[in-house]
């Protein structure tokens, strides 16, 4: 606990407030958007980062990373729960606490069982099309907003369309105040990044709409909001509502995992010191305190954590003054009865154009078509048919795509470099030696059922057309790192079918993973188990007795 504390040293505190000011003036609007994004009230967007900054401060090991209210899995769960009750509802709050505290324990379940792995699943290509689809879910949702027209709901398509079909019923000012927040935002950040350009969009729209009496002009604002925490636990629960929720809490609870850990990674000053399962259950944590209070799910955000690093952030010392700086602004959340919702919606159409990563998918494009597909589907199931059908297919496929690959790996018969006790393959190379009667073959891979008759057909391939006829096998093992029980009884067969024909075996740079496997199966017992060898040469060039 208060990992990020050990050790503190006097001189970090005037960057730890630095840091601490950068913090609350980028999380104060960026919590209230959110908030909106997620279908929630304005002042449950500042609980969220009450609840996840407690958390990571308490039990985080990354002395810069800040949990919160995102924007990334706001909409996420927004739209999961559309099929349930109406944004806004009893009904829909009552569910947003339930799923809340589902995905804090799944999060917290893979830091304590250490199952972080479990984010893996989620290739960079994959991730790229999930941020491209979030990110145009995102912008879809705050068009009418920064129009001024009417949200009809309904899918990303129907959207596009209600925006296309009332644009004659525009409202001026509405989309004046939208486009000059991100007029405002993007100039600041293009000054400097340590502007806080938000705050200064979020007052300056609120002055305006006080000044303008902009609420008799058609402009959505804020209102009167009562600083009050809302009540302490979780409301309408039941088994079955909760069984109904899981697929989308899981889902969720995969993109936080996956955050948690690129944003812990990328901004740890120390990566020798870092426990990443600790920022799991520190986050896991952050939501089910969330979840208890009325609020949303928390995720790590990049952005702010980059904000607590480049501003040379030491410790969590900067989140406890957020924290405060937070807190007192709740009783004084009226002052923002004013705010334009354009303001927040401008404010996450800016944060969706950041993480629509466009350059990246270009990237991946270049380097890999079928990896560019899967980006592409993912952005097109995410976007327009379903965030939890986008991510399960791309999953899928991106597993089955690897499991594809490793179960075809080509093998290759081996020449000797001429002076040297070197081996590589004869596919590319030429000029190689080869030791009379021996074919020495290499496997590039762990050996399992997937690929064993593969493996299998390709050595007794090369054995059968060896030219003259091999005596002598040298199977070079350096890349079968593990073998399942299938792989092992392919092994067997091969010897079997070796030493039917008079061709001796000897295995080279066999591993210890391997070895006890061999002799778990009996392979290396008897005297005609094959031989082992530190090197394929050694192997290559052994007589017999």
């Amino acid at each position: 606990m208060l990992l990020s504390f050990r050790n503190y040293a006097k001189s970090w505190i005037a960057a730890d407030a630095l840091a601490a000011v950068l913090l609350f003036v980028i999380a104060l609007p960026e919590q209230l958007a959110t908030a909106h994004l997620a279908g929630m009230a304005p002042l449950t967007g500042l609980i969220a980062f009450l609840a996840g900054t407690a958390a990571v401060v308490i039990l985080g090991s990354s002395p810069v990373l800040s949990v919160g209210a995102d924007s990334t899995i706001a909409p996420l769960i927004a739209v999961g729960l559309t099929h349930f009750a109406l944004p806004g509802s009893t009904s829909y709050i009552a569910l947003m606490g339930i799923i809340t505290v589902e995905v804090g324990i799944i999060v917290g379940c893979v830091g304590l069982f250490r199952l972080g792995w479990l984010a893996d699943l989620l290739s960079a290509p994959i991730i790229a099309g999930f941020l491209a689809g979030v990110g145009l879910i995102i912008i879809v949702h705050q068009l009418p907003d920064i129009f001024g027209i009417h949200d009809a709901g309904g899918s990303t398509v129907a959207r596009i369309a209600t925006v296309f079909t009332h644009l004659g019923s525009t409202n001026a000012w509405c989309l004046g105040i939208g486009l000059g927040v991100l007029i405002i935002i993007e100039g600041l950040e293009r000054v400097s990044r340590k502007i806080p350009a938000g705050l200064i969009a979020l007052v300056a729209s609120c002055i305006v709409a006080a000044a303008f009496q902009l609420s008799s002009h058609g402009v959505h604002v804020l209102g009167r909001i009562t600083p009050s925490f809302p009540a302490l636990g979780i409301h309408g629960f039941t088994p079955h509502t909760a069984i109904e929720l899981i697929p989308i809490a899981f889902i969720v609870a995969i993109v936080v995992v996956s955050q948690t850990a690129a944003t812990t990674r990328a901004f740890s000053p120390s990566l020798a010191k870092l426990d990443v399962g600790k920022d799991f259950l520190a986050t896991g944590v952050g939501s089910i305190i969330a979840g208890l209070f009325g609020s949303f799910a928390v995720d790590a955000s990049p952005a702010r954590t980059a904000a607590v690093a480049n501003a040379g952030g030491k410790s969590q010392l900067s989140g406890v003054i957020a924290f405060a700086g937070i807190l007192i602004m709740i009783p004084l959340i009226f002052l923002l009865q004013d705010l334009p919702y354009a303001t927040l919606a401008a404010v996450l159409v800016y944060v969706a154009l950041r993480i629509f990563h466009i350059r990246a998918l270009v990237e991946i494009f270049r380097f890999d078509l079928w990896e560019f597909g899967l980006a592409l589907i993912t952005f097109i199931m995410v976007a327009f048919v379903g965030v939890e059908q986008g991510i399960i297919l791309a999953v899928i496929l991106a597993v089955f795509d690897r499991t594809r690959i490793s179960a075809r790996p080509k093998g290759t018969v081996m020449g000797r470099i001429p002076g040297t006790t070197s081996w590589e393959s004869t596919r590319h190379a030429t000029h190689l030696e080869s030791v009379p009667g021996t074919l020495v073959f290499l496997f590039p891979a762990s050996l399992y059922f997937a690929n064993a008759t593969y493996f299998q057909t390709q050595l007794l391939g090369a054995v059968d057309g060896s030219t003259p006829p091999c005596t002598t096998v040298v199977l070079d093992c350096a890349a079968i790192s593990d073998s399942d029980y299938t792989g092992i009884e392919t092994l067997r067969d091969i010897l079997a079918h070796l030493k039917k024909s008079h061709i001796a075996c000897r295995l080279a740079r066999v591993d210890d993973k391997l070895r006890h496997n061999l002799t778990t199966a009996g392979l290396l017992e008897g005297k005609d188990a094959p031989q082992l060898f530190a090197s394929v040469n050694e192997a290559a060039a052994f007589q017999e007795g």
